[in-house]
């Protein structure tokens, strides 16, 4: 009996390790861009970058990826200083290498050069215990389409909350 709960404790373990633990999350992206494809990726950090992103402390509002000599960096991202850090800790807002498979890289080159494409992170989180980052393919918006998706959200909110105003009509009636 004893050793049924174990497995069961080193299964649910297992499970909280494969969840994603976010760290930062770019809401502004989703507002700001059309998002068109996404990729999960590597990023190549510092020790103390680690550190201070497992206190869950990092800004992707600015960011944004380019392609340099075949090799996809992250720009702009604010990864603050590690607090306990000493002469060794890291610039805030370095440029940080993104690992992705060669065929990926090829792929966004060639889409990137159309215009009005651009890499945008739109979250950064722990997976397995390595740090990932997901970008996305994206278009920027006109003012129009964003009081457009603003307009249609209001209106999907709308919607939902008399539908629940019916059923809790029809549930105190009934």
């Amino acid at each position: 009996m004893a050793k049924m709960k174990t497995t069961r404790a080193k299964a649910k373990a297992k499970d909280d390790r494969d969840a994603p633990k976010l760290v930062a999350q770019n809401k502004k992206a989703r507002h700001d861009y059309q998002v068109l494809d996404t990729y999960e990726c590597g990023i190549a950090l510092t020790g103390t970058e680690v550190k201070s992103l497992r206190q869950g402390r990092a800004s992707l509002v600015d960011g944004f990826a380019q392609i340099d000599g075949g090799e996809v960096w992250l720009h702009n991202v604010h990864i603050p200083e590690y607090a306990q850090g000493t002469w060794t800790n890291h610039a805030a807002r370095r440029k940080r290498k993104l690992l992705l498979h060669r065929s990926e890289i090829d792929k966004l080159t060639g889409k990137l050069q159309e215009t009005g494409l651009t890499l945008v992170p739109l979250r950064l989180y722990f997976l397995r215990g390595r740090a990932k980052v997901e970008i996305a393919l994206a278009r920027g918006k006109k003012d129009y389409d964003k009081r457009q998706t603003l307009r249609e959200k209001q209106d999907r909110r709308e919607a939902e909350r008399a539908v629940s105003a019916v059923r809790r009509r029809q549930r105190l009636a009934g």
